[in-house]
């Protein structure tokens, strides 16, 4: 096949290049600081600053393939992956950028002599057709009169509603801002006929499928409608690679194409798959490269944000696996192949093979029970359908008590053409969401605040501070005052109390008036308020009271201490795991420091002990910390550390200790690192698949660690009687001589059970054709019975063994060979035992164990129990 996707990117780039375009690798699929969008969805999002005219272009012309995933929002293509050839949620974007280069005529002339020319992807010129603004005469000049297109294949895209500019050929990038018609390029796929006029209601069918986008960016949008023109005006072009592809493959699907094609083929050898259920190959086979390339970003599933749109295509991927069959794990198992047929794309996946792979399977086997459980009960429910209408409550059962998605029940009805009743499904979910609310009533509780100024934080500079107070609330009601001894919340002009913010807790203190004393429990922020939790110690406080507020400096500097020292951790963490550890969360207190990370396996004591060294090596240098505010854009330019789920502001606070960690970050610090004075790692734990956690300590705490652990050594040495640095060596002979008598140990109880078997092999009658062994022990050790029992077997290919052990308790264990069950099971003798002596037990029908009291009536009955079961057998 020569137009494989390979060749296409190649091809593609190459064109480019000749034509003097810088190449430009894709971007993350993570776009840091942009709360507008979830995931990179198109090719311009890496360069929408320089759009919106906030950042200078580096490169006139750019071209670049760029990776995307569509799951939300606007551009949400899950639900409808399966049910057509087209959509997919990863998909890979070819485009090409001018800012301020060339514009309309040059763009169009490129996109056609790709297209078009024999050098290139030689597609006939007849099964192209294209649409353009209604208004934009000069690109429908360029494709009537340089280009050559007759009238009937350039459609023409009126406003809607007939209000200017509101067409689907004039692309915006918001509610104002960079815009500009656009032109796109369709393929037919009918035969072809030069004279066939072809309206734009028609173009949207199966027929016709939209190869190419080219945007003209010539206006700012600004408020009342009005339209500026640019004087630098951009091109933004995009063409889905997998549509491409299935064009120069002659195939008439994107599943049809090579990658797919293989994966399917994949798919179903690993399972051994004969049913061809195009639906969920399709699915299964779009939704391993969205999961591989989300994983390869570092998310991880999750029941939040991007973590559950991960989580959301894994589990569609797992149920339409069980919807043709598979039952066992089987989505990472197509890892290897996704590697292999994704070619250069997939290099990123190649570098993060085994956690993909890990998460995959993990995610897999957690869904399983769910999964098996909520798909049984949906099939009977489903049969049981007159109306091919499923009641919304059951949908809700489903998910609210099994924990099985909505969105899977929707899959799962949508596959059989069957119907939910919303209305129903809405109204249970209303429900749940009130008596949430109630259950959560203090948490869920919130305070108005007026439109006064925000409250100013001094507590980088200051431990005390005058302050007015602008609010006093009681359970949440704004009051004039506050009384001994009532709880509250007081809202100040200025406080120097840190607000629990970025994994660093709040502040303690006492906030002073001439009458009153109030105790600062906690201190949270609240939008642009800081609020200071507590209670009245002394007095009253009332609103417009000046008051003098202090914060505890002694706990400050502990958690200050921390704080650094959880920086220096990160920083570690890297350097000796790899830059690939991403911060996933953290707890600053003044008594422990938690830091959670992604990484895939414990930590070996060695690496413990190198991160503890590589800390304590810049604590022991005692480098100053600067701080300092500087632009996001700068930041980022010089690889300053910052957690991707967060939003920044334009202008940022770093917090740097060159040359080891550089960070940005709200929070309090020492000023010099030798303040810490040690840090000691305490446990690495996982709290989740992919995600670790340290709990560590610094300075008097670490000193306490190391001291009680002093303590233990100390205790080891008096029992072993060894007060030199000798321990090691001295404990590894007890436990090499520990092993030893173990070893003669077993030697010898192997002796003793071969001995006490031989004696009770001897006891052995022969009735009704079967062996049969029943013998009274006294005050043997009940570990032994199974392995006395397990030697008996290998003397007899079929035998009924019952050992009676007297000890503290009468205790009875029956053996039956597996060739003798059909005819007598060891459960049911137990039961006779049972109706004799009483007791209690269990097991199997080889298998039974059961114990009765030590009393002399039970004793007694031991006898009758040997007769009624030989009478049994003499029958049987």
């Amino acid at each position: 096949m020569n137009n494989t996707t390979e060749s296409i990117r190649k091809k593609f780039l190459s064109f480019f290049k000749k034509k003097n375009h810088i190449i430009y690798p894709s971007s993350s699929l993570i776009i840091e600081n942009d709360p507008s969008l979830l995931f990179t969805n198109a090719g311009m999002n890496q360069f929408k600053n320089i759009f919106l005219g906030y950042e200078k272009p580096i490169y006139k012309k750019i071209s670049s393939i760029q990776n995307c995933i569509r799951t939300g929002g606007k551009h949400n293509d899950l639900n409808n992956v399966g049910y057509t050839s087209r959509h997919h949620t990863f998909f890979e974007m070819l485009g090409n950028f001018s800012f301020g280069s060339y514009f309309k005529k040059k763009s169009i002339l490129y996109a056609w002599e790709l297209l078009t020319s024999k050098k290139w992807f030689h597609i006939n010129e007849n099964k192209l057709l294209v649409t353009v603004y209604k208004n934009d005469i000069e690109t429908y000049n360029i494709w009537r009169n340089i280009i050559g297109l007759s009238k009937n294949k350039i459609i023409q895209i009126k406003d809607k509603k007939k209000i200017k500019y509101n067409s689907d050929n004039f692309w915006k990038m918001g509610k104002y801002g960079p815009c500009g018609p656009c032109t796109e390029i369709f393929y037919d796929y009918g035969k072809i006929n030069k004279n066939k006029i072809i309206n734009s209601k028609k173009i949207c069918n199966k027929r016709y499928i939209e190869i190419w986008n080219i945007v003209f960016i010539q206006y700012n949008e600004l408020p009342n409608q009005i339209f500026e023109k640019l004087k630098n005006p951009s091109v933004d072009t995009g063409m889905g690679l997998e549509r491409i592809a299935s064009i120069l493959q002659n195939v008439d699907s994107n599943y049809k194409i090579d990658i797919f094609k293989n994966i399917i083929k994949k798919i179903k050898k690993i399972n051994k798959i004969k049913i061809n259920n195009k639906k969920s190959l399709q699915v299964i086979s779009d939704h391993i490269r969205s999961s591989a390339f989300l994983i390869s970003n570092n998310i991880i599933p999750s029941n939040e944000y991007r973590g559950y749109i991960l989580r959301k295509i894994i589990r569609r991927a797992i149920i339409h696996g069980r919807t043709i069959g598979i039952k066992k794990c089987f989505f990472y198992k197509l890892v290897p192949s996704l590697i292999k047929y994704m070619g250069s794309s997939g290099k990123i996946l190649h570098k993060n093979k085994r956690k993909i792979e890990n998460i995959l399977k993990n995610e897999e086997i957690k869904f399983s029970n769910t999964l098996n459980n909520g798909l049984k009960l949906l099939k009977n429910e489903t049969k049981k359908l007159k109306n091919k209408k499923l009641d919304g409550s059951f949908v809700f059962y489903l998910y609210d008590t099994l924990g099985f998605p909505i969105d899977l029940t929707q899959d799962f009805c949508k596959e059989k053409n069957l119907k939910i009743d919303t209305k129903t499904l809405k109204q249970e979910l209303k429900k749940r969401k009130k008596f949430s609310k109630k259950q959560n009533i203090y948490k869920n509780k919130k305070i108005f605040i007026q439109n006064i100024k925000k409250t100013k934080f001094l507590g980088y500079n200051f431990y005390k501070y005058k302050s007015n107070i602008q609010y006093i609330y009681k359970k949440y009601k704004l009051v004039k005052k506050i009384s001994y001894p009532k709880k509250g919340e007081i809202i100040l002009d200025k406080t120097p109390f840190y607000p629990e913010s970025g994994g660093q807790i709040g502040d303690i203190g006492i906030i002073k008036s001439k009458n009153g004393k109030f105790k600062v429990t906690q201190t949270k922020k609240y939008g642009n308020f800081i609020i200071h939790y507590g209670k009245i110690i002394s007095g009253k406080i009332k609103h417009n009271d000046i008051v003098y507020s202090k914060i505890n400096i002694k706990k400050r500097k502990l958690i200050e201490k921390n704080h650094t020292a959880v920086h220096l951790l990160n920083s570690a963490l890297k350097k000796i795991l790899g830059n690939h550890v991403i911060q996933k969360g953290s707890l600053v207190k003044d008594n422990k420091i938690r830091f959670d990370y992604s990484y895939f396996k414990p930590l070996k004591f060695n690496k413990i002990i190198k991160i503890e060294d590589l800390v304590n090596k810049f604590i022991r240098k005692n480098k100053k910390i600067k701080i300092f505010k500087t632009d996001f854009k700068n930041a980022k330019k010089k690889n300053i550390t910052l957690l991707s789920n967060k939003i920044y502001k334009k202008h940022v606070r770093v917090v740097s200790i060159k040359p080891f960690s550089q960070e940005l970050c709200s929070g309090t610090h020492i000023k010099k690192t030798g303040k810490i004075i040690i840090f000691k790692i305490l446990s690495d734990k996982s709290i989740s698949f992919g995600i670790r956690r340290i709990t560590a300590v610094t300075y008097k705490k670490a000193f306490s660690f190391i001291q009680k652990k002093e303590k233990i050594i100390k205790k080891i040495e008096k029992i072993i009687k060894n007060k030199n640095l000798n321990i090691i060596s001295q404990l590894k002979k007890i436990i090499i001589e520990k092993n030893k008598q173990l070893k003669e140990n077993k030697k010898i109880l192997k002796k003793y059970i071969y001995l006490i078997s031989k004696k009770i092999y001897k006891k052995n009658i022969f009735i009704n054709n079967k062996n049969f062994i029943f013998k009274i022990l006294k005050n043997e050790n009940n570990v032994y019975i199974k392995k006395i029992i397990d030697q008996l077997q290998k003397k007899f290919q079929s035998i009924i063994i019952i050992l009676i052990n007297i000890s503290k308790k009468i205790y009875f264990t029956i053996k039956i060979s597996k060739n003798l069950t059909k005819k007598i099971q060891a459960n049911k003798i137990l039961s006779i035992i049972f109706n004799i002596i009483n007791g209690k037990g269990g097991g199997n029908i080889n298998l039974s164990e059961g114990v009765g009291e030590m009393t002399k009536f039970n004793i007694k009955k031991i006898n009758k129990v040997q007769k009624k079961i030989i009478s049994i057998l003499k029958k049987n």
